[in-house]
């Protein structure tokens, strides 16, 4: 019997939220939208949509922890926005380091001929795919190695 899984990936900043989502078998994250940050009541309600529409059973939110593992202040924000955001959704949260994931997302415009100065929103949805998928290898990874093999 297979468990399906249906998370929301978010790349949280100051301006922005990149939106991801995932297959319901948890294998393949892929960007949605980008909500432009206006208020958080504006946010939670377009987030909220989403959540309603794809039946989100989890935030996966990157968490951008300093090159030296230490939580900076964007950290902090990151999960004070999260955790009200979380409150409101009714939704539990699980963080995962999203240390160079808008690199990552930006170096991969650059592989496709695509301006990162002018596709900042594009940015932002790969990054929170990246974020979701390295979630979902993580769970599924960590669901393979407890599966027991008999010969």
């Amino acid at each position: 019997m297979t468990k399906y899984i249906s998370a929301l990936g978010l790349d949280v900043g100051r301006k922005r939220v990149g939106v991801a989502g995932c297959d319901r078998t948890g294998l393949i994250a892929t960007g949605i939208t980008t909500v432009e940050r206006t208020s958080f009541d504006r946010d939670v309600q377009q987030i909220q949509n989403i959540v309603n529409e794809r039946q989100v059973q989890v935030l996966v939110v990157g968490l951008p922890y300093s090159m030296d593992g230490s939580l900076g202040f964007q950290a902090r924000q990151v999960q004070k926005f999260t955790s009200r955001l979380a409150k409101a959704l009714q939704l539990p949260v699980e963080y995962v380091d999203e240390r160079l994931t808008s690199f990552q997302a930006e170096q991969m415009l650059i592989a496709e001929n695509v301006s990162p100065s002018r596709n900042k929103g594009l940015i932002d949805r790969k990054a929170a795919a990246l974020i979701l998928q390295q979630w979902l290898d993580i769970r599924r990874t960590n669901a393979q190695s407890s599966v027991a093999v008999e010969y």
